[in-house]
């Protein structure tokens, strides 16, 4: 029997955080026996989509800076009409080539706007097919807020009119979409939770450290890890430290921090086991992806949150709130953070007796799987 094709555009423009957790859920799909085939379009990263999805890379388009204004090309340069040109042609006809079962697109329509120029003549490719394809929103559990009116109306229009479901990636008893997109009631038919998107069960790390700092990709982490850094040297903690800069932060960042980091101190460029060294680790001090709040909580790990909130980001700042309220993380302003308050959440977070236990639903990845199978 010939496996279902699936098509999965992701566009990763700033971090890694919605490559990984698409890059989850493919390779969940692949061991459920789908043919999947990933579409990325940002920056390469190590390790992602993973073994068994046949990629395709579009050329590259990523974020001119951390607000998300404008687009540039791999060489940092303005992405001029014929690069944008050439990029809907070549994904117009991978999805042609591939005459998928299923299309899933990730992030659009609640976000991505800034891809309409190849996604609309790809939603008109889908509904015009023959045989048409199931389509499928993919989103993770917390949205963007919005500022610019009749968005959000737009996107309940596009929903309606093109897409069967959206998959929303988290667990209802923990924010359910309502709480971030206020117009969730008009396409409530259409909304399936699959759970939270965690990849598979790690091993413990070969080595262990006592406070792991992360900063997802690394693009807007600097000031994240130069406060640790400055912690893991002046503090009375003396125990092991492990600063993960991520693969987008830039060189001479990263070329500082690595400099003259004391003994207990280990700089790296990125961990493929990250998972796995949190369930060693006594202390997780990060950003509040969605990814990296998905490993702490499936490591049951201690955390201090710092969520990204440049640009008017709003989604890691929900996400951390709303962990601090069950008691399952220390919540830090991005604004202000300096070494002197993250060494006194530090002290707070190794020092308490029992950290809350949680029964947040981590299964997303098969479960979507097994919702793709029931659509069949």
């Amino acid at each position: 029997m010939k496996s279902p094709r699936v098509f999965f555009y992701v566009q990763h423009l700033l971090g890694i955080g919605h490559l990984a957790r698409a890059s989850h859920i493919s390779r969940a799909l692949v061991d459920d026996g789908f043919d999947v085939s990933m579409v990325t379009g940002g920056s390469n990263v190590r390790g992602f989509p993973g073994p068994g999805v046949k990629q395709i890379a579009l050329p590259p388009l990523l974020a001119g800076n951390a607000g998300f204004n404008g687009l540039v090309d791999g060489n940092g340069k303005p992405a001029d009409d014929d690069y944008l040109n050439n990029r809907r042609k070549l994904l117009l006809e991978a999805f042609h080539e591939v005459q998928p079962d299923i299309v899933i697109i990730e992030a659009f329509p609640f976000g991505r706007r800034q891809m309409r120029f190849e996604l609309m003549p790809l939603l008109e490719a889908i509904k015009t097919a023959s045989p048409r394809p199931i389509l499928l929103a993919s989103v993770r559990d917390i949205l963007q807020e919005r500022t610019k009116p009749g968005r959000d109306e737009e996107t309940v229009s596009l929903i309606k009119s093109h897409f069967d479901h959206v998959l929303v990636h988290g667990d209802p008893n923990f924010i359910a979409l309502p709480d971030t997109f206020p117009l969730a009631e008009l396409i409530a038919d259409k909304v399936l939770y699959t759970g939270l998107v965690t990849g598979p069960a790690p091993s413990p790390a070969d080595d262990s450290f006592d406070i792991v700092v992360s900063a997802g990709g690394g693009a807007v982490g600097a000031e994240l890890l130069r406060s640790a850094y400055q912690c893991a040297v002046q503090s009375g903690f003396k125990g092991s430290w492990c600063l993960i800069a991520g693969p987008n932060l830039p060189e001479p960042d990263f070329a500082a921090l690595s400099a003259e980091a004391p003994d207990n101190v280990t700089v790296m460029r990125f961990r493929q086991d990250f998972p796995g060294l949190l369930q060693n680790a006594r202390l997780s001090i990060s950003q509040a992806g969605y990814n990296t709040v998905c490993d702490i909580l499936r490591a049951k790990c201690r955390s201090i949150l710092v969520p990204f909130t440049a640009g008017g980001e709003t989604e890691q700042s929900v996400r951390a709130t709303r962990l601090e309220s069950l008691g399952l993380a220390i919540a830090l302003p991005e604004g202000g953070l300096n070494s002197d308050i993250l060494t006194s959440a530090i002290a707070s977070a190794v020092n308490e007796a029992h950290w809350p236990k949680h029964n947040l639903d981590l299964n997303g990845a098969q479960q979507t799987a097994a919702l793709l199978r029931r659509m069949l």
